[in-house]
């Protein structure tokens, strides 16, 4: 069947007309952003704006590495999972014996606490303050036993309560199984499979990435973190006071794994974010290779939550539906306001927000598309959009709801 240029365009130009366009709305001076469309095989589209370095004037790119915050998460889980598979570890086992330390919401001390419940933040663990800023010279296990860190109305498994210091723990963990400190341990079963020149604390990333890095600024001007101007940091870790950075080689694994940030640290581009979403696509293949089983996918991506009206904290309607460190979007129950690609259409993935950047990494299973996105520098509290999301967010989750025009996949037979 003939199909000519101009009916070609028509039609396509037919089925984009029913869409609801997005807001109006344009990213804030001072702002800089990268964004990655993607289906299973490719990367469809993509886009930046801003700078990465305003003292240099260099420009932000899609490959220009940031810290991603709690996208980061994914990778943690993924890293995990890979230990699953190879038996070092069981998601519904008491993460106390491999700890090394008892580890029960002090209100409920008969319920054990698991890897489960740890990465979909129903273990009872919450953030008072910034607790789970553990730094050099201190100990997950004090954080963790602390009795502020423990929602004391619900026990573990029964009730979702976003918090970062899950992370930590779970960091503390794998050093323990592994005998690896978690920056290493992540580039070893994650990021070199993957082929991703990414890293948590910038250990393991290579010079070219490092040279890469976006700068992210307060609202003042003045850097806020990773102005590394060309070179990794002297001290890739937060220090406590009186500890010195020069004892990190001697560091005793297993007993801080918040060093490296597991909830939000890992430094990434987007183009090497997507490669993670299409390998979510592709339910756990790479480049034609398995890298985890459809089980395990599979398992990430089901929801070990959903919201009831009463059975967690949603902030605000943000969190509804919480897997494995995968969220799902959008969850049609009275206070969820999720729905940051629409009503209708079914997203798998993570946000992130942190130190003024807003991120995220998302996949349409159903479509097999996605797309990877940060925007930095948006200021403390950047505004709201239609949803619990930021417009900043909204604006660029529209580059995959709305794609633009590309006539060069249109057939010019005639």
């Amino acid at each position: 069947m003939r199909v000519t240029f101009g009916l070609a365009l028509g039609l396509f130009l037919a089925a984009c007309a029913p869409m609801e366009r997005p807001m109006s709305y344009t990213p804030p001076e001072g702002v800089s952003y990268a964004y990655v469309t993607f289906d299973r095989t490719a990367v469809r589209a993509s886009e930046a704006g801003g700078l990465a370095d305003r003292r240099t004037g260099r420009a932000a790119t899609i490959d220009s590495p940031v810290r991603i915050a709690s996208v980061s998460k994914i990778v943690t889980a993924l890293t995990v999972m890979r230990l699953v598979e190879q038996g070092k570890l069981d998601l519904d086992e008491d993460v106390s014996a491999k700890l090394g330390w008892s580890l029960r919401n002090p209100a409920f001390p008969d319920r054990l606490i698991t890897l489960r419940m740890l990465l979909s933040h129903t273990s009872s663990v919450r953030d008072e303050g910034e607790i789970y800023v553990v730094r050099f010279g201190q100990k997950v296990q004090a954080a963790a036993q602390d009795v502020r860190s423990f929602d004391p109305d619900h026990a573990p498994g029964t009730f979702f309560r976003y918090s970062n210091l899950n992370f930590p723990i779970v960091g503390s963990l794998l050093e323990k199984v592994t005998g690896e400190r978690y920056d290493r341990l992540a580039k070893r079963l994650v990021l070199d499979p993957l082929g991703l020149d990414a890293c948590f604390g910038w250990t393991t990333c290579s010079d070219a990435a490092i040279a890469r890095a976006v700068v992210l600024y307060d609202d003042d001007g003045s850097p806020l973190l990773d102005d590394l101007k060309g070179r990794r940091p002297d001290c890739p870790v937060f220090l406590a006071p009186g500890a010195d950075c020069a004892d990190l080689p001697r560091y005793e694994l297993g007993t801080n794994g918040a060093l490296f940030s597991p909830q939000g640290g890992l430094r990434i581009s987007m183009r090497d974010l997507a490669v993670v979403g299409q390998m979510l696509l592709n339910r756990g293949r790479h480049g034609g290779e398995r890298f985890l089983s459809e089980a395990s996918i599979a398992a990430m991506v089901r929801p070990q939550w959903q919201y009831d009206g009463s059975n967690g904290e949603t902030d605000g309607g943000f969190y509804c539906a919480y897997g494995l460190s995968i969220q799902t979007l959008p969850v049609a129950a009275d206070g969820c306001r999720d729905a940051l690609f629409g009503p209708g259409r079914r997203m798998i993935g993570h946000a992130g927000a942190a130190y003024r950047v807003r991120s995220g990494l998302w996949v349409d299973p159903e479509s097999g598309e996605g797309i990877a996105f940060f925007s930095a520098n948006n200021g403390q509290e950047p505004p709201f959009g239609r949803t619990a999301y930021r417009a900043i967010e909204e604006w660029l989750a529209a580059k995959l709801k709305y794609p633009a025009l590309s006539l060069g996949k249109l057939s010019r037979r005639d």
